[in-house]
């Protein structure tokens, strides 16, 4: 966490992170005409924001687009502010992006030391994922092609389901995205999200890329995605369950022990 706090210790920074929460996915072009300072001056401050994993990026044809990353965020959050100021924080992970074709599209990155077999094993087994998944558990074949649920033992009905689009494990999962748990997320129709898995020395790379919103999404849809990853890394780190207030969700449903 050093490394984000000397990142968020500079008024640029904080800057360039405040041009990205208001308008994500933008390129350096972009980013240097909101910035009184040279492009070679925005590119250091962007390699520092990146090396803190406070800003990811993405290669779209011939431009890098850059994307605030909210999972440091929610990191120092559940570390340092929750217990004193969880309303004010919480704001932090609604963000708003908006991107070409009127689409939104969100990434999420987070490093986490276990191997990328034990990885993919904490998101497709249903009793691991439901420990870091506000209790929800995702059922299905993994086959490419199949369709899935995610339940709780609390909901009369599943939370979201769609199709695993692609398959590989240990590294990449795409599936389609229906949210169900409510008339206001099923109203938003499709979007897609892809799981990707990189191995770092001892450690990998999870890269969590919500994509095909509409401009304007319901942030229920994408919001809980720092507090999952959050979740996913304390587990495999230390075998322990994060306490969020998503895995509040269903607690005063959830049948008695």
């Amino acid at each position: 966490m050093d490394a984000v706090f000397r990142a968020l210790a500079d008024p640029t920074r904080r800057s360039l992170l405040d041009e990205l929460f208001g308008e994500d996915g933008q390129t350096l072009s972009a980013l240097e005409a909101r910035l009184p300072m040279t492009r070679i001056g925005v590119m250091k401050h962007l390699r520092i924001l990146e090396t803190a994993g406070l800003v990811t990026t993405k290669r779209r044809g011939r431009e890098k687009l850059h994307f605030l990353n909210a999972v440091p965020i929610r990191l120092v959050h559940d570390r340092w502010v929750s217990k004193y100021a969880e309303p004010w924080a919480a704001t932090l992970t609604g963000l708003k992006t908006r991107l070409e074709e009127d689409l939104m599209e969100k990434v999420f990155e987070i490093y986490i030391k276990t191997t990328p077999e034990r990885l993919w094993e904490a998101i497709t087994d249903p009793e691991l994922r439901s420990k870091y998944s506000f209790g929800v558990c995702v059922e299905s074949d993994w086959k490419a092609g199949s369709s899935y649920e995610a339940v709780h033992s609390a909901a009369p009905a599943p939370i979201s389901a769609g199709e695993n689009l692609e398959v590989e494990p240990p590294r990449r999962l795409v599936q389609s995205f229906n949210a169900l748990w409510s008339d206001d997320v099923k109203a938003e129709g499709t979007s897609r999200v892809t799981w990707e898995i990189e191995p770092i020395a001892d450690s990998c790379r999870l890269t969590v890329t919500h994509d095909q919103l509409r401009e304007g999404a319901n942030d229920e849809l994408y919001g809980g995605w720092p507090m999952i990853l959050s979740g996913l890394k304390t587990l495999l780190e230390t075998g322990e369950s994060l306490t969020t207030p998503g895995s509040l969700m269903y607690s005063e449903a959830s049948p008695a022990a």
